[in-house]
């Protein structure tokens, strides 16, 4: 991805130089805009770090941060001047110019998969028809939109066989939580939060319907300022391989800025890519009893809903049995494999199981924990 991004930046900037060179160009802006979206997980660290106010405070010039809560607010900050650089998907930024909209894309800080249609359990909607004459929430202009189209054109149908019913991203994951929608075109985060938390479904997924997620820059700006726009982008491009080297830093500003737990984000992120194995090294262990629970169901769904095979370290022997088809007993120090027991109960298993009960039992034992019977005493009262 590093070399195509190279490339589609080089022949978008190309053109900015050349205007540099006829006279239009200006010594230097007094403040650069940035915007900054949790669904641009690299504007984050980038505003975190404080390293483009670092480099552009050389110059005596400032940088003043805006949220973008959706492509369409970053584009109305852009056509307004209220942003000079603003974070869009591919596709909206693509229909923003072709409507006239005057801004360059110059820079792909992801290829994500951050949306897909998602609805309530016992809703009823397993597939794409099943939308037909429902209230689907969904911002109109955005990637998730535009995902929404393509899904029904699939099933041979458009936007006039549903109830479309045009919300703000974050509007619309609360609207489905309280069903005064059927179903929404979500967006991560806050389509993490609403299916973590909320118990909600995804029933449709399509990574290749997903856009690039595309910088853009006011084509005032880029065309005044083209040493400039090399000078942001550099910083991307810092704050990127941050990203990218440092996982736990990133998950916890994207927890912070998106209002949601570390867990959430953790979960988020790793299943976004749709992986074939997934690895939960003691995923829960920092969590209350209650909560832990709660997110066991969650993973029990997310199995089911994506098929993604997911390998489980733990020390918590309910939580093996509560959520493994297979496990292996590992102990002594370095760790050897002792036993390997499958778990024939099937789901969804009550946690007072008498098999489950009796398995537990028998791993005490492997481990040498089991607790010896209380001495009964030789006399009553």
């Amino acid at each position: 991805m590093e070399g195509r991004i190279r490339r589609w930046r080089v022949w978008l900037i190309v053109p900015l130089v050349v205007v540099a060179t006829t006279g239009f160009a200006q010594a230097k802006p007094g403040i650069v805009h940035m915007d900054y979206a949790t669904y641009n997980p690299v504007s984050l660290v980038l505003k975190e770090k404080g390293w483009l106010e670092e480099d552009l405070a050389r110059d005596g010039i400032k940088v003043d941060w805006t949220l973008s809560q959706g492509s369409n607010r970053a584009l109305e900050f852009l056509n307004a001047g209220a942003v000079d650089f603003g974070s869009t998907a591919g596709a909206a930024a693509l229909i923003a110019r072709s409507n006239g909209t005057p801004i360059y894309g110059v820079y792909l800080y992801s290829r994500p998969e951050w949306t897909a249609l998602v609805t309530l359990q016992g809703s009823g909607i397993t597939r794409i028809q099943d939308l037909r004459g429902k209230r689907v929430a969904a911002t109109i202009g955005t990637d998730p939109y535009i995902f929404l189209l393509r899904a029904l054109d699939t099933a041979g149908m458009t936007d006039r066989d549903i109830q479309l019913v045009s919300l703000q991203h974050a509007d619309g994951g609360a609207a489905l939580v309280r069903h005064d929608v059927d179903a929404w075109a979500g967006l991560d985060t806050i389509m993490a939060k609403v299916q973590l938390e909320n118990k909600a479904v995804l029933f449709y997924r399509n990574a290749g319907f997903n856009t690039y997620g595309t910088l853009n820059v006011r084509k005032e700006f880029a065309d005044r300022y083209p040493a400039y726009v090399t000078r942001v982008l550099a910083q991307y491009e810092k704050a990127k391989a941050c990203a990218r080297a440092h996982v736990p830093e990133l998950i916890a500003v994207l927890a912070r800025e998106g209002q949601i737990t570390t867990e959430v984000a953790t979960l988020a992120r790793c299943l976004a890519t749709q992986p074939e194995i997934l690895l939960l090294d003691e995923p829960f262990s920092a969590l209350d009893a209650f909560t832990r629970m709660q997110l066991q169901e969650v993973i029990l769904r997310i199995r089911e809903e994506t098929g993604t095979t997911m390998v489980l370290v733990t020390h918590d022997i309910d939580e093996a049995l509560f959520l493994c088809d297979r496990i292996l007993v590992l102990r002594g120090q370095p760790g050897t494999l002792a036993r390997q027991l499958t778990v024939a109960v099937p789901r969804p298993r009550p946690r007072g199981d008498a098999e489950l009960a009796r398995m537990k039992d028998e791993v005490l034992g492997i481990l040498d924990l089991r607790t010896a019977p209380a001495p009964q005493p030789e006399y009553s009262v």
